[in-house]
C-alpha cells in the first residue's frame, strides 16, 4: 500500500448526525427566509416607486409598426410592465392600454375575445406582438389580402376607444383568451403607433408585506435552529470541544516547563514548519478493481445528494461566520467544525470517485474522522485577520481560480465544456487500471496534488485560515 501522509486530523469531535440534519434544515430555512424577504422588499419598493399617479405599473412606450392593417397582442404579460413578471389575466388587475399614431391621426384601441378578433382579422394582413425583449418588441406578420370592416362597427369589443391623439382603454380582465388591437380608425393599412401597457394591482403591496413577514418569521426560526444545532456544550467532566487545555498550576515550574515543552512538541509534530496547515491524507488503497471505477459515478449518487445540501449549509455558515470574524477575529468553533466535516466528506467521495480513484472502499456517511484512506486536516485558528476576511472570497483567490479552472475545466467554449486536467488524468488512470490492473503512481500523486490545492483554496475562501495557499501540488 502506498501512502501520502498528512498531518494528524484535528481531535475536535465533528457534529453528530442529528446536528448535521439540524444545520442543513436551518440553512435551507435561512435561504428560503432570505428569498421571501428579498421578494417582499422588492414588491414593496415596486409599490412605492414604480406606479404612476393613477396607481398603474406601466411599461415603457414602444413604437410598433406594420405595413398591414392592425397590431394585435394576446395574453398581455405583466413582465413587459415595470414590476414583477406575471400574466395580467391571472392577477385580477385592471389593465390599461394607451396608444397614439405616429401621425396623430384617428386611432382605434380595443380589447375583445381572441377568437372574435381572429375571425374579424381572418384574411387581413396584420402583425401580432409575440414578445418584448432587450431588442424591443417582437412582431409576427400574418399575411392577408382583404381590408377589415371599420373597427367601430365590429361589435366584438369588451372595451374600446377611438379618436385623434392618444387614446386610453381601461379594462378589468375576465377569464378566457383576450386580444388587444390597435389600428387606424378607418381600418387603412400602414400602422405606426406608440403603445404602452399598464396594470393596477391593488393587493400587490399586501403580498409584499406578507412575504416580508413570512421571511422574518422563517429567518427567526432558521436562527433558532442554527443556534441550537451549533451550540457545543461542555462534555461531562471536561471543557467544551475545541477549548484549550488548562494551564499548569501556578508555582509548579516543572509542570509548566513540561507542559510548554509538550505543547511545543505537539505543535511541531502536527504542523511541520515547511508545510501549509491545510493538508490531505491520501493512501493508495491497492489492490484496486479493474472495472469498478467505471460505475463509481453512479455509486456515489447518494453521497452527491447529501453533499448538495451540506454545501448549502457550508455556504450559509461561511456567510454567518463573516460578521463574527469581523467583530471578534475568531471563527465560531461549531461552524468551523461543521465546515471541516463538509470538506472531509467531499474529499472522501472524490477520493473514491473521479478526484483520485484511490480506493474501492465505499465512503462513510459522516462528517467526522473515520477509518478511511482519505482525510483532510484544517487546524482551528486562534485568531483571524479582520481585513483579510473581506478580501479572501472574491479578490485574493482570483489567481488560484485561474489555475483551478485549468485543473477542473470550469469554462465553456461555444456551448461545450471541455474536461479539465483532473478528469483527463483520472480517465488515464482508469484506463491503465483496466488494462494492466495497476494504478500508475505518478498519476495518483498528481491527482492528490490537485485535490490538495483545490481544498486549500476552498478553506481559504471560506475564511477558515489566513495562510495564503501555496502555488504547488505538494505539501
Amino acid at each position: 500500500m502506498s501512502a501520502i501522509a498528512g498531518p494528524a486530523s484535528s481531535s475536535t469531535p465533528a457534529p453528530g448526525f442529528g446536528r448535521v440534519l439540524a444545520i442543513v434544515a436551518g440553512s435551507l430555512l435561512a435561504l428560503l427566509a432570505a428569498a421571501l424577504t428579498v421578494g417582499g422588499i422588492a414588491l414593496a419598493i415596486a409599490h412605492l416607486t414604480l406606479r404612476d399617479d393613477d396607481g398603474f405599473y406601466t411599461s415603457p412606450t414602444e413604437r410598433l409598426e406594420t405595413a398591414g392593417h392592425a397590431l394585435t397582442g394576446e395574453r398581455l404579460d405583466l413582465g413587459d410592465v415595470r414590476g414583477p413578471g406575471m400574466e395580467i389575466d391571472d392577477l385580477g388587475a385592471d389593465v390599461r392600454i394607451q396608444a397614439r399614431l405616429a401621425d396623430d391621426g384617428p386611432v382605434f384601441v380595443g380589447i375583445a375575445p381572441a377568437a372574435a378578433v381572429d375571425r374579424w382579422l381572418a384574411g387581413v394582413a396584420h402583425a401580432e406582438v409575440t414578445d418584448f425583449d432587450d431588442d424591443g418588441p417582437q412582431l409576427r406578420a400574418a399575411p392577408g389580402t382583404r381590408a377589415p370592416e371599420r373597427p367601430a362597427d365590429a361589435g366584438i369589443w369588451a372595451a374600446s376607444s377611438t379618436g385623434a391623439g392618444e387614446r386610453t382603454v381601461q379594462w378589468e380582465p375576465e377569464g378566457g383568451r383576450w386580444s388587444a388591437v390597435v389600428l387606424r380608425a378607418d381600418g387603412r393599412a400602414g400602422v405606426a403607433a406608440d403603445v404602452s401597457v399598464g396594470a393596477r394591482v391593488p393587493w400587490l403591496v399586501w403580498l409584499g408585506l406578507g412575504l416580508l413577514a413570512a421571511g422574518l418569521v422563517l429567518g427567526a426560526g432558521a436562527a433558532a435552529t442554527l443556534t441550537a444545532a451549533l451550540h457545543t456544550p461542555a462534555g461531562p467532566g471536561g471543557p467544551a470541544a475545541g477549548a484549550a487545555a488548562a494551564p499548569p498550576a501556578a508555582g509548579d515550574p516543572a509542570a509548566a516547563g513540561s507542559g510548554a515543552a509538550a505543547a511545543t512538541t505537539a505543535t511541531a509534530a502536527a504542523v511541520p514548519a515547511a508545510a501549509h496547515p491545510v493538508d490531505l491524507r491520501a493512501e493508495l488503497d491497492e489492490p484496486l478493481s479493474r472495472w469498478l471505477w467505471i460505475v463509481k459515478p453512479i455509486l456515489v449518487i447518494p453521497h452527491a445528494i447529501v453533499l448538495a445540501f451540506l454545501w448549502i449549509g457550508f455556504v450559509v455558515l461561511t456567510l454567518v461566520a463573516l460578521p463574527a470574524i469581523l467583530a471578534t477575529g475568531r471563527y465560531p468553533r461549531a461552524m468551523f467544525d461543521f465546515n471541516v466535516g463538509v470538506l472531509r466528506w467531499t474529499w472522501r467521495v472524490g477520493f473514491y470517485s473521479f478526484a483520485a480513484l484511490g480506493t474501492d472502499r465505499y465512503p462513510p456517511f459522516t462528517l467526522g474522522p473515520a477509518d478511511y484512506p482519505a482525510d483532510i486536516d484544517v487546524p482551528y485558528p486562534e485568531h483571524l485577520s479582520r481585513p483579510l476576511a473581506l478580501l479572501k472570497p472574491w479578490l485574493l483567490v482570483l489567481p488560484h481560480a485561474l489555475v483551478l479552472t485549468a485543473f477542473h475545466g470550469w469554462w465553456q467554449a461555444q456551448g461545450w465544456a471541455p474536461p479539465g486536467l483532473a478528469t483527463v488524468l483520472a480517465l488515464v488512470a482508469g484506463a491503465v487500471l483496466l488494462v494492466r490492473g495497476r494504478y500508475p503512481r505518478d498519476v495518483f500523486d498528481l491527482l492528490v496534488g490537485i485535490a490538495r490545492w483545490t481544498l486549500r483554496v476552498a478553506a481559504y475562501a471560506a475564511l477558515m485560515r489566513d495562510e495564503y495557499p501555496p502555488f504547488r501540488l505538494g505539501r
